[in-house]
């Protein structure tokens, strides 16, 4: 996996101009080399160029990490500091000349960067979204085997979390409920969002001690990760007797959430997603309590490109996989929010889950 994934981001590097690659300890790594080197203040850098490849690293850390990798390490003590084996490292990847064009890893500390920046004071720097970034947009089948899994095994996830509703329940018993599916199922919770009655009108609401009560909405957004890959879903439900109003609002999510799956294919621009989505939503009234962006790219981190906002010229391509999640929310009564994760594939988006959208009932 590591030589394909070098091979495809030199082809890139060639195709956008890009003379050298910074790598920090970061998902960018992780997906790259497989790699997740102990992180803390000592500058740990991955550098690649056209024709080499090699690591800054710490000497402390170079037995516990040689295992993981065959390209050669640059490394330095506490003793001495970074600076010349970074040096070494550059001259090696063919840095001497002048007007490199460098791309950074835009997620690790300002301080590594400023290393790179130091020793290149010529060069012209971006970050990493033309290049390992648009890699990771576009991902390859083991990738969605990977997230499939985790989206079927969320499903069930999201059902224990339901199943748990019961009068006076409080919203961390519920989430307790769903971390302890995660668990027996092999995953490692990410994040449990409980949110009872008014709560659910919160989009980031903090789950605490609420307790149920009756004939109020519910609303749980949740994603849990297992073999380095997340899920991320939210589904609504009814406990007792429905709220005014909300039938109302889960069908028009409803409409909202199957026009901007329709518009959601290859070649189209990702704004064109959202506006999908928040023309039914407007057009029904609700426009003003649509509080954010339509979605976000899923892969190794929860949040990723592209992300399907009304100004994001991005235009989609085959593989990426992102969140359509549109939201109402009504202040001290309610909100609702269906989230399903896609993937483009053919000439459609195809939906991870296997959850219908139609809102749970208890009570």
């Amino acid at each position: 996996m590591f030589e394909e994934r070098m091979k495809r981001l030199r082809e890139r590097m060639a195709a956008t101009g890009t003379d050298l690659v910074v790598v920090g300890p970061s998902s960018h790594l992780v997906w790259l080399a497989c790699m997740s080197p102990h992180g803390d203040e000592r500058p740990v850098l991955l550098i690649v160029s056209k024709d080499h490849a090699g690591f800054l690293m710490p000497a402390l850390n170079a037995d516990s990490q040689r295992p993981f990798t065959r390209l050669p390490f640059y490394t330095w003590a506490d003793a001495d500091g970074p600076d010349a084996a970074l040096a070494s490292l550059l001259a090696d990847s063919g840095a001497s000349k002048p007007g490199l064009a460098i791309a950074l890893d835009e997620t690790m500390r300002a301080d590594f960067a400023l290393l790179v920046i130091d020793a290149l004071p010529d060069a012209k720097r971006g970050f990493l979204t033309d290049t390992v970034g648009y890699l990771r947009a576009r991902k390859d089948e083991a990738e969605y085997s990977l997230l499939k899994m985790n989206a079927v095994l969320n499903d069930g996830a999201m059902r224990a979390g339901f199943a748990a509703l019961k009068p006076g329940v409080t919203e961390l018993e519920v989430a307790q409920a769903i971390r302890d599916h995660y668990i027996a199922n092999g995953a490692k919770p990410e994040f449990t969002s409980v949110c009872f009655g008014e709560n659910g009108a919160f989009p980031h609401h903090h789950t605490g001690e609420r307790r149920l009560k009756a004939n109020e909405a519910v609303l749980i957004d949740i994603g849990g990760r297992k073999d380095g890959y997340p899920s991320d879903m939210t589904r609504v439900g009814i406990f007792g007797e429905t709220p005014e109003g909300f039938d109302e609002v889960h069908a028009v999510l409803e409409r909202a959430v199957q026009a901007a799956i329709e518009a959601a294919r290859p070649g189209v621009p990702a704004k064109a997603v959202d506006k999908a989505a928040r023309d039914v939503i407007a057009q029904a009234g609700y426009g003003d309590y649509f509080l954010h962006r339509t979605g976000h790219g899923l892969g190794i981190d929860i949040h990723e490109p592209p992300y399907i906002t009304g100004s994001t010229e991005t235009v989609l391509e085959e593989g990426n996989v992102f969140s359509i999640e549109p939201g109402i929310y009504l202040p001290g009564r309610f909100g609702v929010r269906l989230e399903e994760i896609v993937i483009l594939r053919g000439n459609r988006a195809e939906v991870l889950s296997e959850l219908p959208r139609t809102a749970f009932r208890a009570g």
